[in-house]
């Protein structure tokens, strides 16, 4: 089903790439790539000829109902490994350890540092919890990704995509064995993941945020809700401007 799904992708929307050469032909390796879009998930494996497993929420696959299994049946085939975010640490732990078992197998794990979709197109602060604990862990390379103008082919709330050529910029391996075994250092952890997100930065040409995405979509949404607010209290002042401004208009008795 991946090589259909990839294959479909490709010829639909020709996507470029530069960098291909920096995916070790066999041996596991850690994908860590920007989140523009729900599609970068498919975008990357189809133009890989190694297979590369991203984490998804357990609710894709477990869905009911016949929409559920076909979802299920989808995410599983480009891919997709479930993850219980359930628990005192979630995803977090979920995440660190199917990668460690993705690495062992030598495979590709894919994983996303900013934790969710960037909100605005720009680079967000990664999260040590994930990418940086499993390299450590395992001593895998990491190998930088920049997904280009794929926001712009289905953003958020979108069902149908957009055709245009998404591109992908794959940057050189980068190297945190000196580091291995030392995934409880938070201060190691965090100078490994910001070292990440400097090369997917200069790889994408995004501007970088230093704060989590998800306290960015907190703002984004806190903003909105003012706006709305503001906006209704002044249909409504208009509004009782206006009546006042009736009433003092009828003839008096």
């Amino acid at each position: 089903m991946k090589f259909s799904i990839g294959g479909t992708l490709k010829l639909a929307f020709r996507p470029w790439v530069e960098g291909l050469e920096n995916i070790p032909a066999e041996g596991p390796a850690i994908l860590a790539s920007n989140h523009l879009s729900f599609s970068d998930s498919f975008f990357l494996p189809a133009v890989l000829d190694r297979k590369v497993t991203f984490i998804a929420k357990a609710e894709y696959f477990t869905s009911p109902g016949v929409k559920g299994k076909l979802t299920a049946a989808f995410f599983k085939g480009v891919g997709q490994l479930p993850v219980d975010r359930s628990g005192a640490r979630g995803a977090g732990d979920a995440a660190v350890r199917s990668g460690i078992e993705v690495i062992k197998r030598g495979e590709l794990f894919g994983i996303y540092p900013e934790g969710t979709r960037s909100p605005d197109g720009r680079l967000y602060r990664g999260k040590t919890g994930g990418l940086a604990r499993v390299a450590l862990a395992t001593g895998a390379p990491v190998i930088p990704i920049a997904m280009i103008d794929t926001e712009k082919i289905q953003p958020p709330g979108k069902v149908v995509p957009k055709l245009m050529r998404p591109g992908i910029r794959i940057g050189k391996p980068l190297d945190f064995s000196r580091y291995q075994g030392m995934d409880n250092d938070r201060f190691i952890l965090r100078s490994v993941t910001d070292e990440v997100m400097y090369e997917i930065m200069k790889l994408s040409g995004q501007e970088y945020v230093d704060i989590y995405a998800t306290v960015a979509k907190r703002q984004i949404a806190e903003a909105e809700r003012a706006a709305k607010a503001a906006a209704k209290g002044e249909h409504k002042a208009d509004a009782q401007g206006t009546a006042a401004e009736g009433t003092a208009d009828k003839p008096a008795g």
